[in-house]
C-alpha cells in the first residue's frame, strides 16, 4: 500500500511539473501553426514534440528524463541570440547561458511541485547535456532534440540557407545521433528537396 501511495505522489508531482512548464512556454510570443491545433506557442508545441520523441525512444524513460525533455528550452524567447555579439564566440556565450537559465527556471517549477534538491540536479544534469557522449539519457535527448529539427524545422531552414550550409548542420546533426535516433530519421516524411539535401549530406 505504501509503495502504491508513493507512486500516486510521485505521479502527480511530474503532473504538477508539466503544468508549471507548460504553463510558462505558453507565454512565448512566436507561434507556430499546426494542422491539429491551430496556432499555438512555440516552444510550448516544441516542448511537447520532445517529450513525445523522447517516449518513443526510450519507452521506459526514466522521470528525471520525462522532466527534462519537457522543459528542455524553457522561456527560450526570453534571451534572444540577438542580444550577444556576433560571431563564434558571442554564440557560445549565448548557448551556454542560454542552458544554465532553462535549468534555473525549470529548477524554480519543480521546486515548487515538490521535488528535492537532488532530484532537481538530475534533472538539471540532461539539461546541461553533462556527459553526453557516456550517459544514456543525455543521449536520448540529444537524439530527440535533433529529431524535432529534421521533423518540424529543417524545411523551412532549407528556405532561408544556401545549399552549403544546409549540408554542413545535417552533417553536424547527423554525427549528434546515434543509431536510434539515425533510424527514426530516415523514417520521417521529406519534401523531395529535403531529400536530396539529406541525401548530399550523407552521401549518398
Amino acid at each position: 500500500m505504501h509503495i502504491i501511495m508513493q507512486k500516486i505522489m510521485e505521479s502527480e508531482r511530474m503532473q504538477l511539473a508539466f503544468a508549471g512548464f507548460d504553463e510558462y512556454n505558453k507565454r512565448d510570443p512566436k507561434v507556430i501553426t499546426t494542422e491539429g491545433e491551430g496556432t499555438v506557442p512555440e516552444e510550448y508545441f516544441f516542448a511537447l514534440q520532445l517529450y513525445n520523441w523522447v517516449k518513443k525512444l526510450e519507452p521506459q524513460a526514466s522521470e528525471a528524463l520525462l522532466l527534462a525533455s519537457r522543459c528542455q528550452h524553457i522561456g527560450r524567447w526570453e534571451s534572444p541570440r540577438e542580444s550577444y555579439p556576433e560571431g563564434k564566440a558571442g554564440y557560445l556565450n549565448w548557448r551556454s547561458n542560454l542552458a544554465k537559465y532553462h535549468a534555473y527556471v525549470a529548477a524554480g517549477i519543480m521546486g515548487e511541485a515538490g521535488y528535492n534538491e537532488p532530484e532537481i540536479e538530475e534533472v538539471q544534469r540532461i539539461l546541461l547535456k553533462k556527459q553526453l557522449k557516456t550517459d544514456p539519457e543525455v543521449q536520448v535527448m540529444e537524439n530527440a532534440l535533433c529529431l524535432v529539427f529534421l521533423e518540424f524545422q529543417f524545411e523551412d531552414f532549407s528556405e532561408k540557407h544556401d545549399e552549403a550550409k544546409i549540408i554542413r548542420i545535417l552533417q553536424k546533426t547527423w554525427g549528434k545521433m546515434t543509431g536510434p535516433g539515425r533510424e527514426a530519421a530516415l523514417s520521417l516524411n521529406y519534401s523531395e528537396k529535403a531529400m536530396s539535401l539529406l541525401k548530399k549530406a550523407l552521401g549518398a
